[in-house]
């Protein structure tokens, strides 16, 4: 997987994320920004938060990048009696009368939350070790975890009924929250058309783990301006309501602001936006091409943006 220089390698990965695209493009259909959001914050080694509605194909996305990529993949589907030992394994009694650890699905590369938001906080936290820690402790031994390791969770927007919104310090785990919308009336043609006959489609795997994590290198690799710096540092500090930079508006419509992880996502992301799209190093276009799914779960609406229906993304788009 070695290349003599990191232009090879940047060349190498542009070509095998545009590989990567079109494989999963035989399962999904639209969803284009998406799927680009997933890769970038597997390329960055991330985690992701998907949010939409039911039947947009979020499990069916996260499944197809499990195939695509050749990783080991568990799915956990989070529900209200689930308990921190299901995800992250237990201590069993053995034949021999030692206790021996049982590793729970957590053990495995991709991981897929799926609707995080129905389980109880102290199953919710049982993640949040795994995601920052790569690694979980049981009984006093800290097991590490599998690398490359991502959380790819989904959460349903519409209901609240029997659910425990995730708290602040773990969706500021997560370095994208990407909303899906519904297909165009064109997309929905073909997806009803694709998944209403019998043929089923092959998708080939087009990398393995230590490729990804020679990727992931890569993208740390990659320089930044100064100016470029800046600008990602300060658009996360005008977010921030009782910094200097903040605009009288800013103040008005937001209680709180995105911490200083938002900004290390923010040029992690560029980096890898600006490589798939065949730079080799991010400018100021490319920060901005990340910044609604970095910044849109860090911010804290106020009063007055409630009342006059302005969400996340609109504040976001007046600081860009």
């Amino acid at each position: 997987m070695q290349h003599r220089t990191d232009v090879e390698a940047a060349d190498a990965l542009r070509g095998t994320y545009k590989h990567i695209l079109s494989e999963i493009g035989k399962v999904i259909i639209g969803q284009d920004e998406v799927v680009k959001s997933v890769l970038i914050s597997i390329f960055s080694n991330g985690h992701c938060l998907l949010v939409g509605v039911p039947g947009l194909a979020k499990t069916l996305l996260v499944q197809t990048v499990a195939q695509v990529l050749d990783l080991d993949f568990s799915r956990i589907q989070f529900t209200p009696d689930l308990m921190p030992s299901d995800i992250i394994g237990s201590e069993i009694l053995g034949e021999d009368r030692n206790f021996k650890f049982i590793p729970g699905p957590v053990f495995s590369n991709i991981i897929l939350a799926d609707e995080i938001n129905r389980t109880p906080p102290k199953t919710q936290a049982a993640l949040l070790e795994a995601m920052q820690e790569k690694a979980v402790t049981v009984a006093g031994a800290t097991h590490k975890l599998a690398q490359p390791f991502f959380v790819l969770a989904t959460q349903n927007p519409i209901e609240q009924e029997g659910t425990y919104p995730l708290p602040e310090a773990q969706l500021d785990r997560f370095m994208f929250n990407v909303s899906l919308d519904y297909p165009t009336l064109q997309q929905e043609l073909l997806i009803v058309k694709n998944t209403t006959s019998s043929v089923v489609p092959d998708v080939k795997k087009v990398l393995n783990a230590e490729q990804i994590i020679y990727f992931q290198q890569l993208v740390r690799n990659i320089p930044v301006t100064d100016h470029v710096l800046e600008y990602a540092v300060k658009l996360v500090s005008k977010t921030r309501p009782g910094s200097d930079l903040a605009s009288a508006e800013v103040k008005r419509l937001l209680n709180w602001g995105a911490g200083p992880r938002a900004s290390q996502f923010l040029i992690l992301g560029a980096k890898c936006h600006a490589v798939i799209s065949g730079k080799y190093s991010p400018d100021i276009e490319d920060v901005q091409a990340v910044a609604k799914p970095v910044l849109r779960h860090r911010i804290i609406r106020s009063y007055h943006a409630e009342a006059e229906g302005l969400s996340a993304d609109d504040i976001i788009t007046r600081l860009l």
